[in-house]
């Protein structure tokens, strides 16, 4: 009896992960007519009000799809076919502007009628394993869940779903669904030159993203410098700040060095100004009239300004130093209590066997920092990429440049995107450039982060 107990409670089990493949081939006709009307597996079990929502859910999206979305989708694959135009009003002898369609808009409630079809699929499958569930149960001569059973499971093994309801419509809402809005962008011709609803934009293919790779080309001229700049920058700031914050974090660790406190008040004191106004202050003292050049040229120092700024490779020196001083603090402190946390008898061992400092610190305390800070690591080299403020309030990604198209020589990738779109309304490019910076992140991510010790033996230095 107890083995054909646990039987039955392993094939209880199992049906209820079942997928929907398998609940659509081995369920009754019931089962079967649940995907074309949602719940009705529940409403013919009794449980009612399960059966109504799904149908409710059911009736909701075809009732829209009669009324918008097939129109909608209709839309999305012209993205609009009348003009706004003016009109001459003979009654009122004046011109009017009669309304025309938006090819933006026409897009984005294409996106939306497509992510709600999805969401129709996935009701559609769950109706059906509902259904099937519910079958099974009653084959088993198992009590069928109420309402009442359903709610009260929100709270325990369904939790989870009750919890993540919310975020995941968020997600849905203000992620999905403008991430796919923005790649589509990237497929048509939306720009300063066709901004709805006087002019619409139409689908162009790849053509935007051949016009960023293409050799000889406005914008393949401008990718490639800008995309290299962005990638040494990121590489130069991410690892200055990391081992520079590492050895000053040993620097005042370290047991001959006095008042600790002070010196991490000091560094820390830096964190507490925000950064912007670091920045833009940053930006007028290495101006070319700026205290710098000021007091050079008073001490004789220099009859000329320094074009600190407005000079190339000198603003790109001066980018990454600024960078230097505002990022190692954040470093000293995220590393200094994992420093405190390193086994001291590893340090004792080396020095019996002889080791100096510089083979102590490649041997025990890079490894282990690199070990347990690779993650934040990544995160820093995602961030430097990304990072919009030093660029824009220091040198606004100057000095310009008639050779690349709206940048400027310490433009990256994202300052680039911004100037492509705010100021220039250069919405398609700019869409392609973003997809770019996000496949360059995912995969540089991912890959480095599956190579790492922190994902391959997370246990080593417990």
């Amino acid at each position: 009896m107890a083995g054909k107990k646990h039987k039955t409670t392993e094939k209880s089990a199992s049906y209820n992960d079942t997928s929907f493949g398998t609940a659509f081939r081995k369920g009754n006709i019931i089962t079967k007519l649940s995907a074309v009307v949602f719940g009705l597996g529940n409403i013919l079990h009794k449980q009612i009000i399960r059966g109504l929502l799904l149908l409710a859910m059911e009736a909701a999206y075809l009732s829209y799809m009669f009324n918008k979305g097939f129109k909608a989708i209709g839309d999305m694959i012209t993205l609009g076919t009348n003009l706004q135009e003016e009109v001459f009003n003979e009654k009122k002898q004046i011109y009017e502007y009669a309304v025309g369609d938006n090819s933006m808009l026409c897009l984005l409630y294409g996106v939306i009628t497509f992510v709600l079809t999805v969401t129709f699929l996935f009701v559609l499958a769950s109706s059906v394993k509902s259904a099937y569930n519910t079958q099974k149960r009653i084959e088993l001569e198992k009590p069928v869940p109420t309402f009442g059973d359903d709610l009260k499971s929100l709270g325990q093994q369904n939790l989870h779903k009750a919890l993540l309801f919310i975020p995941i419509l968020g997600v849905l809402c203000f992620t999905i669904i403008p991430l796919i809005f923005m790649i589509l962008i990237a497929f048509t011709n939306y720009d300063q030159k066709h901004q709805p609803p006087g002019n619409l934009f139409d689908w162009v293919g790849f053509d935007n993203f051949v016009a960023m790779f293409k050799t000889g080309g406005d914008l393949a001229k401008t990718f490639w410098p800008v995309f290299s700049w962005t990638i040494i920058w990121a590489v130069i700031a991410t690892f200055s700040c990391y081992i520079l914050g590492m050895l000053l974090a040993l620097i005042i660790n370290r047991e001959g060095t006095h008042f600790k406190s002070f010196w991490r008040f000091l560094f820390v004191l830096s964190i507490a100004v925000p950064q912007f106004v670091s920045l833009l202050t940053m930006s007028t003292i290495f101006n070319t009239n700026g205290p710098v050049n000021s007091f050079l040229r008073t001490l004789g120092v220099i009859s000329t300004p320094i074009p600190f700024l407005t000079d190339p490779t000198l603003a790109k020196i001066t980018i990454i130093c600024v960078n230097i001083w505002i990022g190692v603090p954040f470093t000293m402190l995220s590393t200094t209590g994992i420093l405190q946390n390193i086994p001291k008898d590893l340090y004792e061992a080396a020095r019996v066997d002889g080791a100096n400092a510089f083979v102590t610190f490649m041997k025990i305390t890079l490894p282990y920092m690199l070990f347990v800070t690779t993650p934040s690591l990544i995160t820093a080299f995602t961030g430097n990429i990304n990072n919009f403020n030093v660029i824009f309030l220091l040198t606004g990604g100057g000095p310009q440049t008639l050779d690349y198209y709206y940048a400027g020589k310490t433009d990256l990738l994202v300052t680039w995107l911004y100037k492509m779109t705010i100021t220039n309304k250069e919405y398609s490019y700019g869409a392609v450039i973003g997809i770019i910076v996000f496949i360059i992140l995912a995969v540089t991510s991912l890959l480095t982060y599956r190579r790492t010790g922190s994902y391959k033996d997370e246990e080593a230095f417990q």
